[in-house]
């Protein structure tokens, strides 16, 4: 049926950018894969003063951060949607908390914290190069 409405409605396909050069997605791979290179830095960790007070984070204060979470924002490395942290903030707040607080009385930032996720916006419709 649609090849049969194309020649009454005089439709012409458009060329997409790929068909222009098929070198592109590799370079737009390379370009972006540089930046989930592996640190290969070892952590250096600094011992606190006995003096020294650990910092603590309350559940309060966690519920609050939650809260204020937008739901507009795309979900991070986790897939957890902004509209769930702040609908859920009551009941999530306990365990990130502890969470939180683990890694700062230990001085260990976990990996899974460390993760991001890059999405290119294109500028343009078209992409035909790497700083489109």
């Amino acid at each position: 049926m649609w090849q049969g409405i194309q020649p009454i409605t005089n439709y012409k396909t458009t060329p997409s950018a790929g068909d222009s050069d098929a070198s592109l997605p590799d370079a737009l791979n390379d370009f972006y894969a540089c930046f989930e290179a592996q640190n290969n830095v070892a952590a250096r960790k600094t011992i606190p003063h006995p003096n020294d007070e650990a910092l603590c984070l309350s559940t309060a204060d966690v519920r609050i951060t939650l809260c204020r979470v937008n739901p507009r924002m795309s979900a991070g490395p986790d897939n957890i949607p902004g509209r769930v942290l702040r609908e859920c903030a009551e009941q999530l707040a306990d365990v990130s908390s502890d969470i939180f607080n683990i890694s700062l009385s230990s001085a260990i930032v976990p990996t899974c914290l460390k993760i991001t996720t890059i999405v290119p916006v294109p500028k343009k419709s078209t992409v035909s190069c790497l700083s489109d």
